[in-house]
Order: structure tokens, then C-alpha cells, then sequence
């Protein structure tokens, strides 16, 4: 099986939540070369040349989104995505949770690349344990001379803040997150212009996920190289994979980009005895299903977009026989109608009607007419938004709405029944 420990070396053997152990295992080595030896420019090609994307959902290269910042003297900032609310996603709380300093040094390495003088983290406001770790994590780093002022005998300084959101999905979009960091209402930004232009404070700012910035320790330590001859042509590297649903062993497994699907499902126990697979979600709740005929595809971008869905974060949830279509769609629909900002028209009412139309169909009390305005879905909704949160509402629902027709058909009232209703 092609697990690979790099960001989860070490949990669950040893406290790497002490500044001390984690040091003994070769921690923060990589920030003092980084500052001791490195330029950012040279930070910055090592992160480019290694292939990294981002692993919060969109998969753009990291190295690339960093050019993006202008050089026009102003101060920039790094923003750490520690927002984690996709269901089914709960690899960047692991990390924050287990090996907060892994976390903490991929920021600081992040923002000296960046040419950053100043990193934030936004932790998800359900994260208490996880922000009380890491407030402690930072706390020892400062203790250690490891945050503040001219670090390591050079002129570089950096100071980290971390921010508790208040629990809000739509907050895990880079502008919401950036207006929510400046007190402002959690609503995603109008662009361009874009974060790397005009983000937090109007500063050019680059917002990477957690465990994105935690792989430049490993990329640093065994060389760009490394990282760049695992995973598949364009999907270099690693990646930590939330596997749930229907298997024996759910949990965090990382492993090569490209991995097959179906051996990420053997990989979590396989399914239980007994039991027919259906189908898999593998990018999250904003996701579309993919079916028998694309297990042996590759686990990378491009192959799961090929396949009609996407790789998003890494939350992979497999579904057997025993599925509630139709309920699994409700459920879907409810969690994002309640989490739109209301913002955007198409999005607010879009997805509580759809809410109320699937309620109909839990309770086996839909209308025929509802199954064509499900099928309207797509081009009444997406694509239509600010953000990507109503352009998620329907890629699960129609997955499973034109795989499984008869599941829904079956809910509708008796014809001798449609008149009353």
C-alpha cells in the first residue's frame, strides 16, 4: 500500500506538540536555513520548482499564486487558511492538533518567502482544542527566539497572529476569510482585484491552506526534487486524504498524488462484508460522485476532473448500497443553504428551495414537475455567484440525480394522490 508518511511522521508515537521533541526530530532546522542561508527569491523557486498546489480545494500551483504579488514597497502579508469546514474534510485540525510547530514553521517559511514581516492563521471557531494548542505552539517558538525580531542574528524580523473565527463555512473562501479577519461581515470580495493585489488591509497577501504551507519543511529539508518525483506529471507530491463513508477504517491516510481510487479504498479497510460500492465523493460535499468505472483513475486534478468531479481537499467519502440517495441529497443541499452568506441571489434562494423541494422527496411527497426543476438546477444557479459556495450546491445532487433517477421517481405522490397534494 503507497502510504507515505511525511507531514504525519511521527503522530500518534511521539508529543510533537512540545517545542522539545519536536526539535530533537529535526524541527525548525529548516527556518533558521531558510533565514540563515536562503534569500526568499531562492525559497520561492524551491516551492515554484517543486510542483506544490494548493491543497485547500482549488489546486493552484503555490509557487505561481506567490508571483503574483507586485513589488510596489507595500507591505504583504501571509495568511494562514485554518477555516476547515468542508464535511468530510479533517486533515488541517490533525495537523493543528498534533503537530502544531510542523504548522507554525510552514508559515514562517511561507511568509519569509513571501517577503513577509507579518503571517496570520485563521482557525475555525470549533477548533477550541486545536486554538489552544497552537496559541501554545507560538507561544514556545517566541519563548525560543524563534518569532520577533532579528531572528537567528540577521535584520529579519516576523510576528505571527492568530485569529478565532466564529464558525462560519463561508469564511473557508480566501476574501470572506480575509473580510472576517478585518471584523468585517464574513462575505466574499468582488474580483479582481485579487488577494495577491489589494487582500488583507488592502495589502497584497497570499492566503495558503494549512497543510499546503506545512510541506515546505519537508520540500526544504530533502530538496524540491524530492517532492517533484512523487505524484503524477502535474500533480507532484504527497497529499493527506480524509477517507470516510462506508469503509472499516476511516481516518487521515497520506499518500502519493495519483494514488488509485480504489486502492485509497483498500487502503481505509475496504468496504464492510457484505456490502456493493456505489459510488465515491472525492473532493468534499462540493463535489460530484464518481462510479465503479472510475475506480482504477488516478487520485490527482486532473483525473478526477476528467472524471467529472475533483480532488478539492482530500475528503474522499465512499458510499455503498445501503444509501439513501435521496436523503444523502437533502442533507447535502441543507448543509449549504444554511451556510450561504446571502449575498448573491441564486445562492440564497436557490438552495432553500432546493431544500424545501428534496424535504418533499425525504418524505416521499415530491411532484413530478420538481424532477425537471432539479434538472434546471445547473444553469439557475451556477455560475451565477461571487464565490464557489452556490456553484456547490449542485455538482453532488445531480451526480446522484442522473445516476440513480429511479431512486428519486420513487418518492414522488401516487398520480391519484398529485391533485389533493
Amino acid at each position: 500500500m503507497p502510504v507515505t508518511k511525511v507531514l504525519t511522521a511521527g503522530i500518534g508515537e511521539a508529543n510533537l506538540r512540545d517545542i522539545n521533541v519536536y526539535r530533537e526530530r529535526g524541527g525548525y532546522k529548516q527556518w533558521e536555513r531558510a533565514v540563515r542561508e536562503m534569500t526568499p527569491a531562492a525559497v520561492m523557486e524551491a516551492c515554484d520548482k517543486s510542483g506544490l498546489r494548493g491543497r485547500g480545494g482549488a489546486g493552484f500551483p503555490t509557487g505561481r499564486k506567490w508571483q503574483f504579488l507586485p513589488n510596489n514597497g507595500k507591505p504583504r502579508y501571509m495568511v494562514c487558511n485554518c477555516d476547515e469546514a468542508e464535511p468530510g474534510t479533517f486533515k488541517d485540525h490533525m495537523l493543528l492538533e498534533e503537530t502544531p510547530h510542523l504548522v507554525l514553521e510552514g508559515i514562517l517559511i511561507g511568509a519569509y518567502g513571501i517577503g513577509c514581516n507579518h503571517a496570520f492563521i485563521y482557525i475555525r471557531g470549533e477548533f477550541k482544542e486545536g486554538y489552544e494548542i497552537f496559541m501554545q505552539a507560538v507561544a514556545e517558538a517566541r519563548a525560543a527566539g524563534l518569532i520577533g525580531k532579528n531572528l537567528f542574528g540577521t535584520d529579519y524580523s516576523v510576528e505571527v497572529t492568530v485569529h478565532r473565527g466564529a464558525g462560519a463555512y463561508i469564511c473557508g473562501e480566501e476574501t470572506g476569510l480575509l473580510n472576517s479577519l478585518e471584523g468585517k461581515r464574513g462575505e466574499p470580495r468582488l474580483k479582481p482585484p485579487f488577494p495577491a493585489v489589494a487582500g488583507l488591509y488592502g495589502m497584497p497577501t497570499v492566503v495558503n491552506n494549512v497543510e499546503t504551507l506545512a510541506y515546505l519543511v519537508p520540500i526544504l529539508e530533502r530538496g524540491w526534487e524530492w517532492f517533484a518525483a512523487a505524484g503524477t506529471e502535474r500533480s507532484k507530491g504527497y497529499k493527506i486524504v480524509s477517507v470516510a463513508g462506508h469503509v472499516q477504517k476511516p481516518g487521515n491516510y497520506e499518500v502519493p498524488v495519483g494514488t488509485p481510487v480504489r486502492e485509497l479504498i483498500e487502503i481505509a479497510g475496504g468496504l464492510f462484508p457484505g456490502r456493493k460500492f456505489m459510488a465515491v465523493q472525492p473532493g468534499g460535499q462540493s463535489s460530484a460522485c464518481i462510479f465503479e468505472e472510475h475506480l482504477d483513475y488516478p487520485y490527482d486534478y486532473e483525473s478526477m476532473a476528467k472524471a467529472g468531479s475533483m480532488m478539492g481537499s482530500g475528503a474522499f467519502t465512499v458510499f455503498d448500497d445501503t444509501t439513501d440517495w435521496v436523503k444523502a441529497a437533502r442533507n447535502s443541499i441543507r448543509f449549504y443553504a444554511h451556510e450561504s452568506c446571502g449575498q448573491c441571489t441564486p445562492c440564497r434562494e436557490g438552495g432553500h428551495w432546493l431544500e424545501r423541494v428534496l424535504d418533499r422527496f425525504v418524505e416521499g411527497r415530491g411532484l413530478r414537475g420538481d424532477l425537471d426543476m432539479i434538472r434546471r438546477v445547473s444553469t439557475t444557479i451556477t455560475g451565477l455567484n461571487l464565490c464557489a459556495l452556490g456553484d456547490s450546491i449542485e455538482p453532488f445532487l445531480m451526480s446522484v440525480f442522473n445516476r440513480f433517477p429511479e431512486t428519486f421517481e420513487s418518492r414522488l405522490l401516487p398520480e391519484e394522490n398529485l391533485v389533493k397534494a
